[in-house]
């Protein structure tokens, strides 16, 4: 129903060339029912370690503020935004 190009998020991750690298999802409040579905095809052909951002999102421009953990962030994916133009 929906086209998360999640081939396309393992691709990123597998650039990123850690063994473990560390991704946080984020899903606006709609999308967040399918958020164990993508954690398991991402991490089954990554290995990586997911973090699921469980609070509210409004918008491309809401980015997590992490704290601490943002320095171990290796990838952030924001699911149902329009994509920025450089």
């Amino acid at each position: 129903m929906y086209n998360l190009e999640i081939n396309k998020i393992i691709k990123q991750i597998k650039a990123i060339k850690k063994k473990k690298p560390v991704v946080l999802l984020q899903f606006p409040d709609g999308l967040k029912r399918k958020a164990l579905e993508v954690v398991d095809e991402i991490w089954g052909k990554t290995n990586a370690q997911i973090l699921i951002w469980m609070e509210s999102c409004y918008g491309g421009c809401d980015v997590p503020v992490l704290g601490k953990l943002e320095k171990k962030i290796d990838l952030i994916v924001q699911f149902g935004h329009t994509e920025f133009k450089k």
